[in-house]
C-alpha cells in the first residue's frame, strides 16, 4: 500500500494546486454569492426570473460549454479578459487564476442555493424587531440575519469547494492543462490514463481527490450542526 502514498512531485503540485485553486475561488465566490442569494430570497425585481437562471445555468450547460464562453469572455483577446490584462495586469486564460475562475463560476450555484434556502428560512419578525430599535439593514443583517444563516452558509461554501476540487470540463476548456500551472487533480488524473501504464498514479489521485471531497462535505456537516447548536442554546 506504500505506493498509494509515494506521490511523484508532479503528483503533489497537481494536489497543492487542486487545494489552492478550489479555496481561492470558494473565498472569492463568497461575498457574491451571499449578495446574490440575499437578491434572489429577498429581492422584488424584474428580471430576477433570469438573474435566477443565470446563475444555475452552469449546473445545466455542459462544462466545456461553459469554459469556451470563459474563455471568449476573459480570454486574452476577450472584451473582459483584454480590458484586465491591459489596466490591471490581471491574466486568465492559462493560469492558475483562471481555473480558479472556471471551478468558482461551476461551483457558485450550489453555494448560492444553500445560502439563499438559509435566507429564506429566517424569521423576518426578528430583523424586524430589530429594525424598529433604530438598527439600519445592514447593521440587522449583520447581527442577526448573518448569524442566523451561518449554517447555510458553510455548507454552501463548502460544497462550492468540494466542486471545484473535481471540476474538469469547464477548466481544462479554458486554461489547458499545463503541469505545475493549470493541472489541478482531475486533468492529472485524465493525463494518466492517456498514458501506458499511468494506471497507478490515476488511482493515486483519484483516490486523494475522493478523500479531500469527503473530508470536505464531512466537514460542512459537523461545521453547521455547531453552529446550530451554539444558536439553539443562545
Amino acid at each position: 500500500m506504500n505506493w498509494l502514498l509515494d506521490l511523484t512531485p508532479d503528483e503533489w503540485n497537481a494536489v497543492r494546486l487542486s487545494i489552492k485553486v478550489a479555496t481561492v475561488a470558494m473565498l472569492v465566490s463568497l461575498p457574491p454569492g451571499i449578495l446574490i442569494a440575499l437578491l434572489l430570497a429577498r429581492g422584488r425585481f424584474w428580471g430576477k426570473t433570469l438573474l435566477n437562471g443565470l446563475v444555475h445555468l452552469p449546473l445545466i450547460l455542459p462544462p466545456v460549454v461553459t469554459g469556451y464562453l470563459l474563455l471568449l469572455t476573459f480570454g486574452r483577446r476577450g472584451p473582459a479578459g483584454a480590458f484586465l490584462a491591459e489596466h490591471f495586469g490581471i491574466v486568465f486564460s492559462f493560469r492558475w487564476t483562471g481555473a480558479a475562475l472556471a471551478c468558482g463560476v461551476m461551483g457558485f450555484p450550489l453555494m448560492v442555493r444553500a445560502i439563499r434556502l438559509s435566507i429564506e428560512a429566517v424569521d423576518r419578525k426578528m430583523e424586524a424587531a430589530a429594525g424598529t430599535l433604530g438598527a439600519n439593514r445592514v447593521w440587522v443583517f449583520a447581527t442577526i440575519t448573518l448569524p442566523l444563516i451561518l449554517p447555510g452558509l458553510i455548507a454552501g461554501a463548502i460544497l462550492s469547494f468540494a466542486k471545484a476540487m473535481g471540476e474538469f470540463g469547464a477548466t481544462i476548456t479554458f486554461v489547458s492543462n499545463i503541469p505545475n500551472e493549470t493541472q489541478t487533480l482531475p486533468s492529472a488524473i485524465y493525463t494518466f490514463t492517456q498514458v501506458p501504464g499511468g494506471d497507478e498514479g490515476a488511482l493515486r489521485l483519484t483516490l486523494i481527490s475522493v478523500v479531500i471531497s469527503m473530508v470536505a462535505l464531512i466537514a460542512s456537516e459537523v461545521l453547521a450542526r455547531r453552529v446550530g447548536r451554539r444558536m439553539d442554546i443562545e
